[in-house]
């Protein structure tokens, strides 16, 4: 008589075709698995037995990556911003489902991760986008992890692609004013003025609006940033990080050509009439709404051909800022807040190969310091 067996034990037995097969039962159920070597089946028992005792059901055993992450995504979508949620939703319909989704969860293996990694990078796929699949498929394995349907996290065992450095290309101040001359006229001429003396990130300057403007203080105030543009419209987010909002002092000059931009912005709301979309911002497309990064990048580059410089991107304005702040002498500690980093720290280790070495001033102020006073100059 055959002994029916309960849900933490299982057996293992050898095929008439020389595989080794190892059983389970579930909730009544048997499940099984069919391996080439008995080591495979006992490792398969072993993982199989402890997931059962972390609560695995019957019915979890037979979900689908591409089902998990379809749950994952919906059961995540109010914890995550929308652009973030967005753009996880498109790296698991164009990448993870189709090539992984046919896995069943619990028998998903780092080998199958990193043959998935392996085949991305051979196909053309850039390092920074297989290194996003990796971020997107590593939480939601973790949240697999955390509900008992799998044990580890299998891409935590994966090798993944080195980063590329990507070298700041910085402009100088000739290079600065080379700029802003080109765009003088352009309605680019104030955006990229404010952008140089801030350091703003770009999604930043697009969502300023002249509300966040306080001319007889002379400052401005980061409270948001633009989403990126989709269907439903407008969209601004909180800024990167938490200590993104800040308000930063500008110089009379600045706040002069904000003047001017605000008097050019008037006449060109009453040039088109009705078809002016307001949405108060300071830097908005011709009809009022907001800049699209793409249309920005275009008619940033057309700026810097007509300057005959470098074509850099536009986040590298920014890096041009903490330059210049930087080897003007302006402490890390006001470059840091200006620029919305979280500490100084932070600051120095992505700008402190720009600070100018101070060791010559160094040297000469330790020997003032330390000159000693000749009580007897004739003696020794």
């Amino acid at each position: 008589m055959t002994k029916k067996r309960g849900n933490n034990e299982g057996s293992i037995s050898r095929r008439p075709s020389g595989a080794w097969r190892a059983q389970v039962t579930l909730n009544g159920r048997r499940l099984s698995f069919t391996a080439d070597s008995r080591r495979e089946c006992q490792d398969w028992l072993k993982k199989t037995i402890h997931q059962i005792d972390d609560g695995l059901t019957f019915a979890n055993t037979k979900i689908t990556v591409e089902e998990f992450l379809s749950e994952w995504l919906s059961s995540s979508k109010t914890s995550m911003r929308p652009r973030t949620w967005a753009h996880y939703q498109q790296v698991t319909r164009t990448y993870i489902a189709a090539n992984l989704g046919k896995i069943k969860v619990r028998d998903l293996r780092p080998d199958h991760i990193q043959k998935f990694y392996n085949g991305m990078l051979e196909k053309g796929v850039g390092v920074y986008t297989v290194l996003k699949i990796h971020t997107v498929l590593h939480s939601a394995l973790s949240h697999a992890v955390k509900t008992g349907l799998m044990g580890r996290n299998p891409a935590s065992l994966t090798i993944l692609p080195q980063e590329p450095h990507e070298e700041m290309q910085i402009l100088d101040e000739s290079q600065v004013c080379q700029m802003l001359v080109a765009a003088h006229g352009s309605r680019l001429e104030t955006l990229l003025h404010l952008a140089v003396v801030t350091g703003m990130r770009q999604m930043e300057l697009l969502g300023l609006k002249w509300t966040d403007l306080d001319q007889v203080n002379q400052t401005i105030r980061v409270e948001r940033q633009l989403a990126r543009p989709d269907k439903d419209g407008v969209k601004f987010a909180s800024p990167k990080t938490k200590f993104g909002k800040r308000t930063l002092a500008l110089g009379t000059t600045t706040t002069t050509v904000l003047r001017a931009h605000y008097e050019n912005q008037v006449r060109e709301r009453k040039a088109v009439g009705g078809i002016w979309n307001e949405h108060g911002l300071i830097f908005p497309n011709s009809l009022g709404g907001p800049i699209h990064p793409h249309n920005l990048l275009r008619d940033f580059k057309k700026v810097l051909r007509l300057a005959g410089l470098p074509i850099i991107r536009f986040h590298d304005l920014r890096h041009t800022a903490a330059s210049l702040m930087l080897n003007h002498g302006v402490p890390v500690t006001v470059v840091s807040r200006r620029l919305g980093h979280s500490k100084p720290s932070v600051t120095l280790d992505i700008y402190g190969h720009l600070i100018p070495s101070m060791q010559v001033e160094a040297a000469e102020k330790m020997d003032e310091l330390v000159l000693p006073v000749m009580l007897n100059p004739g003696r020794w």
